[in-house]
């Protein structure tokens, strides 16, 4: 894998990069749609392509791990070739599901015991054996196993984990050593910096990621429930800190708000299940503010459902046909909701990007993050 920097804003943080790996150029700052289960939830391959043109998405170590399992995805020769994707894909470690498992998980020093969430059967996570699956699964772009700690958290208990999340990585890097790829290109590791909500931890954390030498860093363990505000300070330390010339990648984030704040603080890529959950309670992103379809005011507004038409079905339906497929329960209705909002958070991201390029960065984010912060 390659990162070349091209550019960083002269009045923040922002940079604009390249990312460049066996299957293709990363133009970054980039959102990487959700795809857990090997499928980017009601969104068919070719319009997730044409329509919303991803560089890269993102698969789930944990999901896939056990459906369809491993073993199928090594017979269809990979999950590029299983969900017929050709361009990248990052899978994540399985570290946030067992988080978000808390009930059904017990962490030890050696790994995390867990119950599957499908039938309840028992199975174990090591460093090590994350490392193999994601091998299996072949993502270009794999990450650490780490422990996704909760918010509000202890300070000794985040201190501890973070301790631990930092052992378990190198035995991830000592495991691929001497694990060969077993598909035809190659595959990248992420560290993931951890430490909650302390200063002193996530710069210690940072401090530790970066002196592994990884070729793209990640940061963990934000967006669980804390305030903004904090978000913000922890990106702010941990991107002072990892290398410039190295991507960084904020997991799981977040509101359309949210990604251009942390991209002023210099993130390079982002994740976030937001705009296809939202969509299936019919929450549309625009750059004008969000709009709720269900409301009644919608149910006669024959107008498009955004005059922008970043995809083909902001102009070709309008929001009074979206709510009332929405009222009916029609399955469309979330289908057309999920690739407006993709397709409006990769626009976003572009645009960010042109900005940067074109030196004005600062000023567009904050105008456009006044407009987006509004209920339509």
């Amino acid at each position: 894998m390659q990162f070349d920097l091209k550019l960083t804003d002269p009045k923040s943080k922002a940079r604009a990069g390249e990312i460049t790996t066996d299957h293709g150029t990363i133009e970054t700052p980039i959102f990487m749609p959700v795809g857990t289960v090997a499928s980017v939830k009601g969104v068919h391959q070719s319009e997730l392509k044409e329509e919303i043109n991803p560089d890269i998405i993102l698969g789930n170590t944990y999901h896939l791990y056990l459906r369809p399992q491993t073993s199928i995805l090594e017979q269809a020769g990979g999950l590029h070739k299983f969900m017929n994707w050709d361009r990248n894909i990052l899978t994540d470690s399985g570290g946030y599901q067992v988080y978000s498992l808390s009930a059904n998980r017990k962490i030890k020093e050696e790994g995390v015991k867990f119950k599957s969430h499908i039938d309840g059967s028992t199975h174990f996570f090591t460093p090590e054996n994350v490392m193999e699956i994601q091998r299996s699964i072949g993502a270009d772009i794999i990450m650490a196993f780490d422990e996704c700690t909760p918010y509000p958290c202890d300070y000794n208990y985040a201190k501890n984990s973070m301790h631990m999340t930092h052992r378990w990585l190198k035995r991830c890097v000592a495991h691929l050593e001497k694990t060969p790829f077993k598909y035809d290109y190659s595959q990248t590791l992420f560290p993931i910096v951890q430490g909650s909500t302390y200063k002193d931890l996530r710069k210690q954390s940072a401090e530790f990621i970066a002196s592994v030498g990884a070729e793209g860093n990640a940061i963990g363990g934000l967006s669980v429930g804390e305030p903004a505000e904090e978000m913000y300070a922890m990106t702010d330390v941990v991107c002072s800190i990892l290398p410039e010339d190295k991507p960084r990648y904020l997991m799981g984030v977040g509101t359309p708000i949210n990604i251009l704040e942390n991209i002023a603080l210099g993130v390079d890529m982002f994740d976030c299940v937001m705009p296809t959950r939202n969509a299936r309670n019919g929450m549309l992103f625009t750059a004008h503010g969000t709009i709720n379809i269900k409301n009644k005011k919608w149910e006669n507004d024959f107008s498009p459902i955004d005059e922008m038409g970043i995809t083909y079905v902001d102009t070709m339906y309008s929001k009074a046909y979206l709510r009332h497929l929405f009222a009916a329960k029609e399955m469309l209705g979330k289908q057309i909701a999920s690739i407006h909002n993709l397709g409006f958070y990769l626009w976003l991201t572009r645009e960010a990007r042109k900005h940067i390029l074109a030196g004005d960065f600062s000023e567009w984010k904050d105008k456009i993050v006044k407009q987006m912060d509004k209920r339509l």
